[in-house]
């Protein structure tokens, strides 16, 4: 299949597919990098006011809003103040890549329980990190995934370099799957992704527009979805909250039809949107 050249560089030609069918366009975001900064403590990624409030005045303008996050469910809709926030009563948040649910409309949860093989996992990765020389990297604990961070250490990139394969291997011999981010290796089971979950509340939304917002690797799999969206089935509109840590990620600016720059970038952009949505 060959995929369409992006929708378009500039708003307005972008908008122009959300403009035609705001009731039938489903726009689903990442939560850290696009709502929430990138920080060095992730429970301090508290979500960006301004980039919340302009998610709040799109959430009222579209047909369907969604956050779709690595994070443990819980952990979004706490970090953000997700939880009866006025103008987000029908937001759904899917967490650990879509395992995860909760429904803001019905303040409900749906949460799996975690595989046994990640108390094996939790046990064994210390002495991973120890014997390649970085025991003070920060854990992460998700229930269904264990992230390591390296940005905290005193070389995160070489780090980050040096535990990556050692990481994947335990990963690997555990039937596990490790997700390289921003200075972080994410270990979880495999089976389910971002583009997956897209895919599945596309069809549940019955949307024809889809917007998806996305920052890091673990975004891929949705900016591809989006690609395939809009050569066969409807319109599909990539953004790409970036660069981030300073490095080009082109397997995400090669599939992205909007670059912006960070929360910030998002909050600028979803802002003109909705002034666009509100205008038409």
């Amino acid at each position: 299949m060959t995929t369409p050249p992006p929708v378009a560089a500039d708003l307005d030609r972008v908008a122009g597919a959300v403009l035609a069918d705001p009731a039938g366009t489903l726009l689903a975001t990442d939560f850290d990098g696009v709502l929430a900064p990138i920080v060095a403590d992730p429970e301090a990624a508290t979500a960006d006011p301004a980039a919340m409030a302009a998610l709040v005045r799109v959430s009222g303008l579209v047909g369907r809003v969604v956050v779709i996050t690595g994070r443990p469910v819980r952990t979004a809709v706490r970090l953000g103040a997700l939880a009866g926030r006025p103008g987000l009563e029908r937001l759904t948040v899917l967490g650990q890549y879509g395992v995860e649910r909760w429904d803001a409309e019905t303040d409900t949860y749906d949460i799996p329980p975690a595989p046994a093989v990640m108390t094996e996992l939790e046990a064994r990765l210390p002495a991973v990190l120890s014997e390649h020389g970085w025991p003070d990297a920060k854990l992460e604990h998700k229930g269904r995934a264990l992230a390591v961070h390296t940005r905290q250490l005193a070389d995160p990139r070489r780090a980050f370099d040096e535990l990556s394969g050692p990481v994947t291997a335990l990963a690997e011999g555990l039937g596990l799957h490790t997700e390289p981010g921003k200075l972080v290796l994410e270990v979880r089971a495999p089976g389910m992704d971002k583009g997956i979950a897209l895919r599945r509340v596309l069809a549940e939304a019955g949307a024809r527009v889809v917007v998806y917002a996305g920052d890091d690797l673990g975004d891929v799999p949705a900016f591809q979805v989006v690609r395939e969206w809009h050569a066969n089935e409807g319109r599909g509109i990539a953004v790409f909250s970036g660069p981030g840590e300073g490095e080009p990620l082109p397997a995400l600016t090669d599939l992205a039809d909007v670059v912006v720059d960070g929360t910030v970038g998002i909050a600028a952009w979803l802002d003109a949107l909705a002034d666009r949505l509100e205008a038409g």
